[in-house]
């Protein structure tokens, strides 16, 4: 089993989702918004996950997350390969990256 960097990875993942907004992805703003990013619920659905297990992801809890799971979550955030790097390096691993070439803009 590979040693995660879970903090590392949680902050990257609070940043990126921060930086994100909801029409960025295709999603509408809403009239009442807290936040100034996505919400994890919002990032959760996009990565096809619940939003307790992306949450707990984000809060460095819960179990390690997998390469599948890392790769769900690049997608869902629309990161490109250069920065898939980065939470790879985080993890001290290289996850699968997604074949779909409207998600590696």
């Amino acid at each position: 089993m590979r040693t995660i960097d879970r903090e590392g990875l949680a902050a990257f993942l609070r940043r990126r989702r921060e930086a994100l907004q909801p029409e960025d992805v295709g999603l509408p703003r809403g009239q009442r918004r807290r936040t100034s990013g996505l919400r994890r619920e919002e990032v959760a659905a996009l990565s096809s996950m619940s939003t307790d297990y992306y949450a707990r992801i984000e809060r460095s809890v819960g179990p390690q997350p997998s390469e599948q799971m890392l790769a769900a979550i690049a997608q869902g955030l629309h990161l490109t390969i250069d920065a898939l790097a980065k939470p790879s390096r985080a993890l001290n691993a290289v996850p699968a990256i997604p074949s779909s070439p409207s998600v590696l803009r």
